[in-house]
């Protein structure tokens, strides 16, 4: 099979040899969880056996089968010529000259532009990070936590003292949630193997979370932002529904595992306080054993083992495990308004196979830049610039929105920003909106 006119002799997948010229017909067809071609920088590959090995997870890269991966391929890739050596073993063959580089809905002049803009400000430095910045960041994380224990040690446990004690832990916590997401970006360090060690030690030894569960469900969200069945961000379990599509989807059928045309109240009960400490960490800890994760298990009981041996004789077993929970309660809340005001709002739909930056702006939107701003969010304020250029050290973010929000008004890309509160208070009523739909839908179609 072959496009273009040419006929070539057929190659065995995986084999490295050409197989010929194709067409984005051809490709799409190549796209079911046992047949998986993609395409980068217009050369076709067969991903079906690889896809199983891949670092970032098997579903991320499956995520782009049968479409072409060149840009997401760039956007998370650090050494772009040592992950070359991977891919070309698994080369079939390339799309013929008569085929665009670009399939699907993508604008080929978007495509292009933000190539340019991506090479202009990696020339300028800005994909180059201030360890200073780090270092400062991890040094009011551990100040944090150090002053949070000397202070009950010293003055006693108070309820006051506690209270007070549990909300410094819960902004260590949440800071080392946005310096872990730093880390597990590989935007710190120019080697990747250093991000990755770093990472597993503040993910792992100060969050007792997992790296490898963090990299395999994050980086499916980057790939394909609000996009259903495809990124877990989006997926509620049922709990909620989400934009436009999916609550007409479900009154349709008739689907009512919960009251939707009240989820934005309900939310307030099993969103925000229930995320980390319930379903976050029963995730974490069936992922880790269920894939026999060693490695990130060690780091995550190291965590565990310093917290109880800290707390226990303070507060006995019992209570030093209720305040890890009352703290993990308040650092649930800070996470979840920061990381759904920016998504939970816009559109969630399915594939629409856009372009980059079209898909990354219909999906995401800012927050009005301020210290306090970029303290709180870990400067995921900048959402947009976060998503179009994830390897870039959050501290250079804002130098690039001036350029970001030039190309998305040449090409009439909506780039929107909020307030801090009104970001938060779209949460509530996106939700609130979707639950009508779905109430309309599932009494009157």
């Amino acid at each position: 099979m072959g496009g273009g006119g040419q006929q070539t002799e057929p190659a065995e997948p995986g084999s490295g040899k050409a197989a010929g010229v194709y067409t984005w017909e051809e490709v799409q067809k190549h796209c079911s969880r046992k047949d998986q071609w993609l395409v980068v920088n217009r050369k076709v590959y067969n991903i079906t056996q690889w896809a199983k090995r891949h670092p970032g997870g098997s579903r991320i890269i499956s995520h782009y089968a049968g479409e072409d991966a060149t840009e997401a391929f760039t956007a998370f890739h650090p050494d772009l010529k040592f992950v070359q050596k991977f891919l070309k073993p698994l080369l079939v063959g390339e799309l013929a000259v008569t085929e665009p580089s670009q399939d699907g809905e993508k604008n080929a002049a978007i495509i292009k532009d933000f190539e340019s803009l991506r090479a202009q400000v990696e020339k300028e430095g800005l994909f180059k990070a201030k360890p200073l910045f780090f270092c400062l960041h991890l040094g009011h994380i551990l100040l944090l936590e150090a002053l949070a224990w000397m202070m009950v040690w010293y003055w006693g446990t108070s309820w006051t003292l506690t209270l007070l004690c549990a909300v410094m832990l819960a902004t260590s916590q949440s800071q080392a949630g946005w310096l872990q997401h730093d880390f597990g970006h590989l935007s710190v360090f120019k080697k990747s193997k250093w991000n990755h060690l770093v990472h597993k030690f503040v993910i792992g030894h100060l969050k007792g979370a997992s790296a490898s569960w963090w990299n395999h469900r994050h980086f499916q969200h980057h790939a394909k932002p609000n996009i259903m069945k495809k990124d877990p961000d989006v997926n509620m379990l049922a709990v909620f529904v989400l934009g436009k599509t999916q609550p007409v989807e479900y009154g349709i059928k008739k689907i009512k595992h919960m009251p939707y045309n009240h989820q934005h109240k309900y939310f307030f009960l099993v969103g925000p306080p229930l995320l980390i400490p319930i379903y976050f960490h029963m995730q974490i800890m069936n992922t880790m054993i269920t894939r026999r994760d060693w490695v990130d298990l060690a780091w995550s009981l190291s965590y565990y083992f310093r917290y109880f041996y800290c707390y226990s004789p303070l507060y006995g077993f019992l209570g030093s495990f209720a305040l890890m929970m009352f703290v993990r309660f308040l650092e649930s809340h800070w996470f979840v308004w920061v990381t759904q005001m920016n998504h939970i709002p816009m559109e969630i739909e399915y594939e629409k196979n856009q372009d980059w930056l079209t898909m990354q702006l219909q999906a995401t939107c800012n927050i009005e830049q301020s210290l306090f701003n970029d303290w709180f969010s870990g400067h995921l304020n900048f959402q947009i610039e976060h998503h179009l250029f994830p390897m870039m050290p959050r501290h250079n973010y804002h130098l690039v929105v001036p350029r970001v929000r030039a190309m998305c008004e040449k090409h009439g890309v909506p780039y929107e920003i909020k307030s801090l509160w009104r970001g938060m208070a779209d949460v509530v009523s996106s939700l609130k909106s979707s639950g009508e739909l779905w109430l309309d839908a599932y009494l009157h179609k």
